[in-house]
């Protein structure tokens, strides 16, 4: 207890010099249910209790404050949206009271999965994480027989129009590979929950065998929309929105609301040099299924989504800080080891 007391006052100080704080680990949740702590959780409290994330720290130009714990593991969280994201991100990374420059960014969240890839639980580190906003859009009703679409990308003219332009505007963003691939090689062991609910409820994706195993931890890429999207269709959209924008080298596997975001707003840091894009990863965790199962309709499949009724909501939650986690504690338990160069797969 003396050395929290010690860590705090030391805290202070450095708040109020003109020394910033050195941060190891941000952690980036996208929204919380109630308070950080004590009640029904969202994606941040396992996080601040588990990891003690004690001091806390005002940001008035944020949608959420920031806390830290004596490791040097700051969180906060963004807020739901694109929007949201990216100014919430830039307000925390232009804050002079901390320095960012050798941190790690893991952004921790929940999203739907193709059940062609994952199980709902499952774990999925980004490669790449493909805006699915920007773009041109016709309403389904009046889209030309042929075009499998409504969604055109920008400056094209029908949909997946060949080539992919040199020059894009935030609709892609790859990660490190090889810290991507060290992460993903540390978490491959991890044990995630399953239960007898969402047995039931992949059991439902006959024809799916992926869908159909316990949760398990991949690699893969994730699309960030605003809109939450549903169904059959929208989930042929996604992959081949992803395909179109990695030139054919890409997967998707997971979705979520606010990634293209937080990574616009880390790339503008990088460029002011108060961030570093190649220290960044991001998980999502699968909490639902991206569309319905077979015999449902994607309507139908939509209402028990309503108010956040995910099927494997807490278990994803769960899986997010289980996952997460290893990954943080290695960082700081091996500072000296990563504060300069960040580890890669061997």
């Amino acid at each position: 207890m003396a050395k929290f007391f010690l860590f705090l006052l030391s805290l202070n100080l450095l708040a109020q010099s003109s020394k910033p704080i050195p941060v190891k680990v941000v952690i980036v949740a996208m929204f919380e249910r109630g308070e950080d702590t004590g009640d029904q959780p969202g994606e941040f409290q396992f996080w601040v209790e588990r990891e003690h994330l004690d001091h806390i720290f005002d940001l008035p130009g944020a949608y959420h404050s920031a806390r830290m714990n004596e490791k040097g593991v700051l969180g906060t969280v963004t807020g739901v949206g694109t929007a949201k994201a990216a100014a919430s991100v830039m307000a925390l990374g232009m804050d002079r009271r901390f320095d960012f420059s050798k941190a790690y960014w893991l952004i921790a969240g929940i999203g739907g999965g193709d059940p062609e890839d994952v199980s709902l639980g499952s774990a999925v580190w980004a490669e790449h994480v493909i805006d699915g906003d920007l773009g041109y859009e016709i309403d389904a009703r009046e889209i030309p027989k042929e075009w499998p679409t409504g969604y055109v990308p920008l400056r094209k003219t029908v949909p997946y129009e060949q080539p992919v332009r040199p020059e894009l505007e935030g609709e892609t963003y790859t990660l490190n590979k090889g810290l991507v691939d060290w992460a993903f090689a540390l978490t491959q062991p991890v044990h995630l929950e399953d239960s007898e609910k969402m047995r039931t409820s992949r059991a439902r994706f006959q024809g799916f065998p992926n869908a159909q195993k316990p949760p398990f931890v991949i690699k893969g890429d994730a699309l960030s929309a605003s809109t939450f999207w549903h169904g059959e269709l929208m989930d042929k959209w996604a992959n081949e929105w992803v395909k179109y924008y990695t030139r054919g080298m890409g997967n998707y596997v997971v979705c979520g609301m606010e990634d293209s975001g937080t990574l616009q707003a880390l790339t503008f840091l990088g460029k002011a040099g108060f961030a570093d894009p190649q220290r960044v990863l991001v998980l999502r965790t699968v909490s639902n299924f991206d569309r319905q199962a077979p015999g449902s309709t994607a309507s139908e499949s939509l209402k028990t989504m309503t108010f956040g009724a995910y099927s494997a909501y807490m278990p994803a939650l769960e899986a997010a800080y289980q996952t997460g986690s290893v990954v943080v504690h290695y960082l700081t338990d091996h500072w000296d080891d990563v504060r300069d160069t960040p580890p890669h797969a061997h």
